[in-house]
């Protein structure tokens, strides 16, 4: 019997032993587990000063070849060069890095890489015998891709500001950094792949890591207004992506470069106070780089300085990155006032903002609600469809409205509350006497299961709710209390983006603006088109709030 136990002991953990050897050989050429194995975030620690940077390449072909290096002088960057479309082949960027303690005299510590075919030595040759200046000792080392090292071993050559602290890699050839302190730099690596893998481009740190980033504090403007703009399903790719029912038709599209171009002129020419991304910023399938796609819209809303907050919508998490990973990239982002929310409920950002009232008051003027909606439906058979807001949320939103009731009513003035989030209530479609301001133009994709959401924001007094997914969807509705009086606004942002789909009869993409007149304790909305006769104006302006309460629809002139 001892034996047979024995045998058994044996058999089962060399089987155990064959299977994890095949699953990592698998995976290793041909990412065969799940994204959220492969989770890539940066990790580049304080007080780390990079020694040396290589990239290495490996094959399928070959069972011995391998892109590891010896991790314990290598740290490899997490990102295939070749972004898993190449069939046999991948490549990865390595770097080496030490403590500044822990450095010994003659150690190297790079102050200056770049990329490119010629080696940079001669340029500064030329330019150092022209300012008359020796830098014999400032050598530039060759590594795989045409990626040009300079490393030096001066005293103090770590505390240097052009000493080299991070590195990461961006994808595409609209590749943008986001990031305070960092910069890309040379040209794309050179790599031997064909047209279809976007270019790779190395972004670098150099210097102290610099936190806090900027996180402005909202508050209303004197005059009395505050204005937030909502982008909606941006759905952006890795590289320019390809656009989608894009008007007019036959002409030449790129679809993240014209998708931008329509965000930045709605932000130049409406500057508003508060941007809200209220999901499908990433269109999954086709970023396999998320974190390239997120900073081409955060660098454009730090650049112009407007602060923002994001939740996540269905295809957000469908690339390299979990909705945890991208929150925790997000928060560090400067102007990012997104918050991940307690980890005790469900979904990653349920979290509120406040906009304090004008001057130097310290009383929240306006309270903004941002909920996750998930995805799609845990029991497609009974509840087929898109997921919905859980009862753990409800309650959290409830405890956090009734809790911050009694500071509200400390603002002399009338207080608001609104939210935002991604996938519409049951209530957008359930027609009991809704009133619109304009049409229905596709089916309403809320769930099927109607976990209460909607009768929990009028219980706590909200007066509108926003979201997008529903891309051909823009409009707002109204529906009401048993008494007659209105109960909540329920407004369609109209799809910015062009990788996401805008059929139903020619679609124009769409950004909806919300302007509040605290004065009044009135809200107006109206959106604003990318192409067409109306790119000038705004389009079906309407009162939705006055005094403080939702009312029946005023259209403006």
């Amino acid at each position: 019997m001892t034996r047979r136990i024995v045998r058994n002991i044996i058999q089962i953990s060399t089987a155990a032993v064959i299977t994890f050897l095949l699953i990592f050989f698998l995976d290793r050429n041909f990412r065969v587990l799940p994204n959220a194995i492969h989770e890539y975030l940066p990790t580049h620690h304080a007080g780390l000063v990079i020694t040396d940077i290589t990239v290495t390449t490996c094959t399928s072909y070959n069972p011995f070849s391998s892109c590891d290096l010896d991790t314990s002088v290598w740290h490899r960057i997490d990102k295939d060069l070749h972004l898993g479309k190449t069939l046999f082949s991948h490549a990865y960027l390595h770097i080496s890095r030490k403590r500044e303690e822990e450095l010994k005299e003659g150690d190297k510590v790079v102050v200056d890489v770049t990329v490119g075919r010629l080696d940079p030595s001669v340029a500064d040759a030329e330019k150092a015998a022209a300012k008359g200046v020796d830098n014999k000792n400032e050598k530039w080392e060759s590594r795989p891709a045409g990626l040009w090292v300079k490393r030096s071993s001066k005293k103090g050559a770590s505390d240097s500001k052009n000493a080299v602290t991070g590195i990461d890699v961006l994808f595409g050839d609209d590749a943008v950094e986001a990031r305070e302190g960092w910069g890309m730099t040379g040209t794309p690596l050179l790599l031997d792949v064909g047209r279809s893998v976007p270019s790779a481009h190395l972004t670098v740190r150099r210097g102290a890591e610099q936190h806090p980033p900027v996180k402005p504090v909202l508050r209303i403007r004197d005059n009395g207004k505050f204005k937030i703009v909502q982008l909606a399903d941006l759905h952006l790719s890795t590289g320019v992506g390809a656009c989608r029912d894009a008007l007019p038709e036959g002409q030449k599209c790129e679809a993240d470069p014209r998708t931008l171009d329509f965000v930045t002129k709605i932000l130049e020419e409406e500057k508003p106070d508060l941007v809200v991304l209220s999901g499908d910023q990433v269109n999954g399938e086709t970023a396999p780089d998320t974190q390239t796609a997120i900073f081409k819209y955060a660098q454009i809303l730090i650049k112009h300085k407007i602060p923002y907050v994001s939740i996540f919508g269905n295809h957000d998490d469908e690339g390299s990155m979990s909705r945890a990973a991208q929150m925790d990239l997000i928060e560090t982002l400067p102007y990012s006032l997104s918050h991940a929310g307690p980890e005790s409920i469900d979904g990653v950002g349920n979290y509120f903002i406040e906009v304090l009232g004008r001057g130097s008051s310290s009383h929240s003027a306006l309270t903004v609600y941002l909920l996750d909606t998930h995805a799609y439906s845990p029991n497609e058979r009974k509840y087929p469809g898109y997921d919905w807001i859980k009862p753990n949320q409800i309650e959290w939103f409830r405890q956090t409205a009734q809790g911050l009731k009694k500071k509200h009513r400390e603002y002399t003035h009338v207080h608001m509350d609104v939210a935002f989030i991604h996938i519409p209530l049951p209530e957008y479609q359930n027609g009991r006497n809704l009133t619109l301001v304009s049409p229905w133009k596709e089916p309403t994709t809320a769930p099927t299961f109607n976990s209460g959401f909607h009768d929990a924001l009028v219980e706590e007094g909200v007066v509108m709710v926003s979201c997008g997914h529903d891309h051909v969807n823009e409009y707002c509705a109204v529906d009401f209390k048993e008494d007659g009086k209105p109960a909540l606004w329920m407004c369609y942002a109209g799809a910015a983006g062009f990788g996401g789909y805008a059929g139903y009869g020619g679609f124009h993409r769409k950004i909806r603006v919300f302007n509040f007149d605290m004065n009044e304790g009135r809200i107006n909305t109206w959106k604003r088109v990318e192409y067409g006769e109306d790119v000038d104006r705004r389009i079906d302006e309407v009162t939705i709030v006055d005094g403080g309460h939702p009312v029946r629809p005023m259209q403006e002139d």
